[in-house]
């Protein structure tokens, strides 16, 4: 690798496409670019700036912001002073989560947007290490909110900068003394630290996981062997900018490559924001696009009700045209093979009059998908995958910075997690770190350059998690003949029964959660017991729709019964003689069940940022519900409980 840091990068990738548009912003009605030439003149100024107000090698500066382009513009600046950058998501809103990030990381300046300068002003002055924030809309913002008064803060207001004036500070000292800061970033070693990233994991204790340069350098050139990226690409970021997948695949990949990126138009709220995104996409009209499971499903339900709307012809049209699609495609790799070639051109026609219209309102460029973050419904990437708009699952973690292996398009199978990156290796072991033959599961372990340098402040965990070089993922996977991996959930989140058989429950629960319109969220529970069981939030409106339908009132003692017996019916269409009987051995399947008054959430903390679901936070608060679903009155899904539960959901409903 020519560069030996991110900010060496940007110099080099300057040098080779100074003019093309890196970066893509739309503040007003259309998308304006920022080139290579124009990012790394702004990132000099912003770096010379920080140097004057004290920033310093190794110092920590957090990042709150949505994605645009002065959240890359920033982090750069961070790094290009030696500095770390510490990206929190802005999705946290309890003062306690951040202040014990910025506390632990011990950051020394605090970078934030205005939509997020109220969360600055609410806990600037618990932060006895913090000496200067950034405010990158000024002080005086407010997007329809009240003004924070910062003279009312112990903190030093003189402290507190509005972007602007700093850059107007940092363009005088660079033009000064450039060298200060180009000899700063030029003697950046491979092993300095670029990032400390909190993930909020699937433990309720949150570690800052520290990625090096060499961390994202060699990750990203892992992921540029798996991915022609020319420079004419063009991608919208739609993910949170934070998470290192965004870092690698989103920005510093693009980077390597001469490409560029667009953020979404920020709207005065996250909705509002969310709400920009199909727009957008029209707009930008990008050649891939980062994706994760939720965000999947919301475009294949957008798609549907659209063609839904159209009436019974389109439906029976689009209908068709997929079953036509599944049964040509395959898993992607065998599409075609055999006499399936025979269906090629009626799928073509499909293809022409149907799909190509859908693939229109992605921006009519979109050539795939790149997924990751959690496991994706097959049925899913099937689906995408016949209507032309392939999404390509990948995996990885934010301790391998973060890609492990993808699918892509010269070399996928559905339903895998495609082939591992090449200069990395890879091994399924045991419990007792024997590795595995082909085809026979265990945990995944890592070892190569993208390996993370170790938790931040955490010695302990990080000697539990990376062990004679090799980091433990402590996901369950195997690897099949052709080399590609198959990842089956969380190895310590297995399903363990009373005879010490193991398995994983994602599958399940994604599939019920998917399958089933009467449930909203599912999680299954088995530690060493005699049978599997279940905590399940239903979707309230679809069991309302139903009921009405069926002219059961849900605030009645029979109304409940019937309510309830629905949804065991629902789980029933897995069970042997179900719908999908086949689908999971039945062992595995809940024997007894709780309903739920309020969903898993980020606000309960039982869900995290990336949509996972914190199983030990859930285990520990409904500790009591799990140890009454192994009473045999439990399996009666209509026993007290259950009664008194769907009372309560349904009555908050029609108060």
């Amino acid at each position: 690798m020519e560069a030996k840091s991110l900010p060496h990068l940007l110099e080099i990738s300057t040098e080779k496409f100074g003019d093309n548009t890196f970066l893509w912003e739309k503040k007003d009605s259309k998308y304006k670019g920022f080139t290579y030439e124009q990012t790394i003149d702004r990132v000099r100024k912003y770096a010379s700036a920080l140097l004057s107000i004290g920033l310093e090698k190794g110092d920590r500066v957090a990042l709150i912001s949505e994605g645009r382009n002065d959240w890359v513009i920033s982090e750069l600046a961070v790094l290009f002073c030696g500095a770390i950058s510490v990206p929190l998501s802005v999705k946290i809103e309890e003062d306690v989560d951040l202040v014990f990030r910025l506390k632990h990381s011990g950051c020394k300046g605090l970078i934030i947007s205005g939509n997020h300068q109220h969360k600055a002003y609410r806990i600037a002055d618990e932060l006895s290490q913090l000496e200067f924030m950034v405010m990158l809309d000024g002080m005086d913002y407010s997007n329809g909110k009240e003004i924070p008064d910062w003279q009312k803060l112990k903190f030093p207001v003189e402290n507190i900068f509005n972007l602007d004036d700093l850059l107007g500070k940092g363009e005088e000292l660079f033009r000064q003394q450039p060298e200060k800061i180009n000899s700063i970033s030029r003697n950046l070693q491979p092993d300095d630290y670029a990032n400390i990233c909190y993930t909020s994991g699937t433990t309720a204790d949150p570690k800052g996981i520290i990625l090096t340069h060499r961390n994202y350098l060699h990750n990203m050139l892992q992921a540029s062997s798996m991915f022609e990226i020319p420079e004419y690409f063009t991608s919208l970021h739609i993910l949170p900018w934070d998470h290192s997948f965004a870092h690698t695949v989103g920005i510093y990949t693009m980077m390597y490559n001469g490409a560029s990126f667009a953020s979404v138009k920020v709207g005065k709220t996250l909705n509002e924001t969310l709400r920009n995104v199909p727009v957008n996409i029209k707009e930008v009209r990008p050649y891939f696009l980062l994706s994760v499971p939720a965000l999947a499903r919301n475009f294949r339900n957008n798609i549907e009700k659209g063609v839904r709307e159209k009436g019974k012809i389109a439906s029976w049209l689009f209908d068709t045209g997929l079953k036509l699609g599944y049964a040509y495609n395959q898993l992607g790799y065998d599409k075609g093979k055999g006499l399936r070639i025979i269906i090629k051109p009626l799928y073509r026609f499909f293809d022409k009059i149907l799909f190509s219209k859908i693939q229109d309102n992605f921006g009519g460029r979109l050539k795939f998908f790149v997924g990751g973050g959690a496991l994706l419904d097959l049925e899913l990437q099937k689906f995408f995958y016949t209507i032309g708009l392939p999404m390509y699952q990948g995996y990885g973690l934010t301790e391998a910075a973060p890609v492990i292996s993808s699918n892509n398009p010269t070399h996928h199978k559905l339903g895998s997690s495609g082939k591992v990156v090449p200069y990395m290796d890879l091994k399924i072991v045991d419990e007792d770190g024997n590795e595995m033959p082909v085809g026979q599961k265990g945990e995944i372990i890592v070892k190569g350059d993208n390996v993370m340098a170790g938790y931040w402040e955490n010695e302990q965990a990080t000697k539990e998690t990376i062990r004679d070089g090799w980091l433990y993922t402590g996901d369950l996977g195997y690897l099949d003949k052709d080399a590609y991996l198959y990842v089956l959930g969380r190895y310590k989140s297995l399903l363990i029964g009373s005879d010490g058989e193991k398995y994983s429950p994602e599958g399940i629960e994604e599939a019920m959660v998917e399958k089933s319109a009467y449930i909203d969220q599912v999680m299954l529970h088995n530690n060493q017991n005699s049978y599997t069981t279940a905590l399940i939030y239903p979707n309230k409106s679809s069991l309302l729709q139903w009921a009405e339908k069926n002219n059961f009132d849900p605030i009645t003692e029979d109304g409940q019964r019937a309510l309830l017996l629905k949804i065991q019916a629902e789980i029933d269409r897995f069970m042997p003689q179900g719908d999908f009987d086949k689908m999971f051995p039945p062992r595995w399947l809940p024997a007894a069940s709780i309903i739920l008054k309020e969903p898993f959430s980020e606000q309960n903390r039982m869900i995290n940022s990336t949509m996972k679901m914190v199983r030990p936070v859930i285990s520990e608060v409904y500790k009591d519900e799990l140890e009454f679903l192994y009473t045999p009155e439990a399996k009666d899904i209509c026993n007290p409980l259950n009664m008194a539960g769907i009372l309560s959901l349904f009555s908050r409903s029609t108060e």
